[in-house]
């Protein structure tokens, strides 16, 4: 008599991350991107115009994370030592003294003032993705606008989900005038020129990432709401949310444990595509001059460093091509998230 295997129970989380897994371009844009962010996160000792670590007359010292003046390297000023002087470089190579310096020497706000050619210099060995007009190394500060695009993205992401939430929610679950009252301010303030007021308290305030996270999240919530209503508004009267209102839960207690649990479908899907405009849209202010400061390292800024030197070819071509790699990868990981939370995959 054959006796048939018993089948061992998948839970719903592990279901989605095998559906998930199913997507090769999707599963390893994940990891391609979760690297590239990890290094960004790292980017001082990747990328800095200071050493690790030094020998110097047989003390060890840390220039990364302590300021030296020149004098403590045989210097005569007592101001901050420029690790890339070649005279300080000459007294680490004397008498047993070295100095061990990350992969690229320069940070992004590093100016190569004994850069061989004109700024904006090409590709070499030294500056491997070229100098921009101002001498600073390109290839840094791709680095580190990489992590602060994507460090705004994921802060503006995550405000616009607790405000999407929140807002869709409370349309969603008490429905009748509460639902009418939010549509109709909905339509009143996304009606509202959201470019016109960035350009207007650019000019009164200081611009900065701030700034920006607070004015942006005035207007990204919108999309997401929606999304959360539809579902609260199908949600409140089955029949386990009727149970729960004859079990005497308070309307708190429903959201939190029953409705909203069921509701997070959309909110998963909506977080890379949310990640992919939060960091277009910075770019795209810091192109145009409204977004962060000067000093800040910006991909928006490099493009616009792109168009004022056409001839520096290798300026727009790197921030292009990482600009659309980025938004490349976390579509391929939304649409792959879209597909995990689909019932009718199978894993």
């Amino acid at each position: 008599m054959n006796q048939s295997k018993p089948t061992r129970s998948i839970s719903p989380g592990r279901r989605v991350w095998l559906r998930f897994k199913q997507n090769r371009r999707g599963y390893w844009s994940l990891i391609i991107f979760c690297i590239l962010f990890g290094i960004s996160l790292v980017a001082e000792l990747v990328s800095n115009d200071k050493p690790l670590m030094v020998r110097y007359n047989g003390q060890i010292m840390f220039p990364i994370v302590t300021t030296y003046s020149e004098k403590a390297f045989g210097g005569d000023f007592a101001s901050p030592a420029d690790y890339l002087d070649p005279f300080i470089q000459d007294q680490f190579q004397r008498d047993g003294n070295w100095a061990i310096y990350p992969i690229n020497h320069y940070r992004f706000d590093t100016l190569n003032y004994f850069a061989k050619s004109p700024n904006p210099a090409p590709p070499s060995s030294e500056n491997w993705l070229g100098t921009d007009d101002r001498g600073r190394d390109v290839f840094a500060r791709l680095l580190y606008g990489f992590r602060v695009s994507v460090l705004f993205g994921l802060a503006l992401t995550i405000t616009g989900v607790i405000l999407g939430l929140v807002t869709g929610a409370i349309q969603g679950y008490f429905a009748g005038k509460t639902d009418l009252f939010f549509q109709r301010f909905m339509e009143i303030w996304g009606s509202m020129p959201e470019l016109y007021l960035l350009i207007i308290f650019a000019s009164i305030f200081e611009p900065g990432l701030g700034l920006l996270l607070i004015l942006l999240s005035l207007f990204g919530w919108m999309g997401l709401s929606d999304y959360v209503r539809a579902d609260f508004l199908r949600n409140r009267n089955l029949e386990y949310v009727q149970a729960a209102r004859a079990l005497g839960l308070s309307n708190g207690q429903i959201i939190w444990r029953h409705v909203l649990p069921n509701s997070l479908t959309p909110v998963v899907t909506f977080l890379p595509f949310r990640m992919s405009a939060a960091i277009l849209a910075l770019t795209s202010l810091d192109f145009l001059g409204l977004g962060v400061p000067p000093s800040t390292p910006s991909l928006g800024e490099l493009l616009a460093q792109g168009k004022n030197n056409l001839d520096a070819w290798w300026i727009a071509l790197s921030t292009f091509v990482v600009l659309t790699m980025t938004l490349l990868l976390l579509t391929n990981i939304g649409d792959a998230l879209r597909n995990a939370l689909d019932v009718r995959r199978k894993a």
